[in-house]
């Protein structure tokens, strides 16, 4: 007599899918793996072509303006990314130690090597994320909350 295997075929909930789908979309991760017992689900989505390449900003010519375009419609070219420092994983941006304190760092604040700038929480591990060296925060690019990409510009320090 056959054996009956519908018994180990694993139930696939479309909800569940379709709400991890959402939750991908919402914290713009490519991956996200949930287990629960004995079943495992994996909702993986290849990251756009685009953000695989780190991008390079050159500052446009100011003498040029395409098109005839008025010079108040050019926009501005956004801080160097330089001196940007990186994390080091995916996780959670926090910019302060606790939601009622105040931020590691704000812009225009000078940091000495070593000063933690921010936390990224990766799998319930707070990280610290350090200054490689001493100098001025000129740009804070991420919001306390805010789900961060592996080698994504965090903080700017020059």
């Amino acid at each position: 007599m056959p054996e009956d295997t519908t018994a180990d075929a694993m139930r696939i909930d479309v909800d569940l899918v379709r709400q991890l789908a959402q939750l991908l979309d919402d914290t713009s991760l490519t991956e996200i793996e949930v287990e629960d017992g004995g079943r495992k689900i994996r909702i993986a989505r290849k990251a756009a072509a685009a953000a695989a390449a780190p991008v390079q900003y050159a500052p446009a010519p100011m003498s040029v303006v395409p098109n005839g375009a008025p010079a108040a419609e050019i926009v501005a070219v956004p801080p160097s990314m330089v001196n940007a420092v990186k994390s080091p994983m995916v996780g959670t941006a926090y910019l302060s130690p606790n939601p009622e304190a105040k931020a590691f760092v704000s812009v225009g604040d000078t940091v000495a090597a070593g000063d933690t700038l921010l936390i990224v929480e990766a799998m319930k591990v707070m990280n610290p994320i350090l200054a490689p060296s001493a100098g001025r925060v000129t740009a804070v690019l991420v919001t306390s909350g805010q789900p961060v990409e592996f080698d994504q510009p965090l903080v700017v320090v020059e």
